[in-house]
């Protein structure tokens, strides 16, 4: 996972702050760096991988919102991810963005 890489295809693909994008792409990274997704999925996370799964959150969603909303899906499918999750409030983001 190159973390760089994922702020910067943050940045072009979503309407986020940089401290938005700097959280989800250290979340992104841990995730990657856990092996969750290549033990639970079968294929290591690549960046590619992160844009697609947020694109299929809501239309109108934050960057935040979009990040949460995959996490969520993928402990309801496999759990263990809660702990990947943003929680605004602790990270001093606006809900908003």
């Amino acid at each position: 996972m190159d973390r760089q890489a994922l702020d910067e295809a943050l940045a072009d693909r979503y309407d986020a702050d940089e401290r938005s994008r700097r959280i989800v792409s250290r979340q992104a990274q841990d995730l990657a760096d856990s092996c969750r997704i290549a033990r639970d999925l079968g294929y290591p996370l690549s960046v590619e991988d992160v844009l697609a799964n947020l694109d299929d959150a809501p239309e109108g969603h934050t960057l935040v919102e979009r990040w949460n909303w995959w996490l969520g899906a993928l402990d309801l499918s496999h759990g263990g991810y809660e702990r990947f999750r943003v929680r605004p409030d602790v990270a001093g983001l606006d809900q908003s963005e």
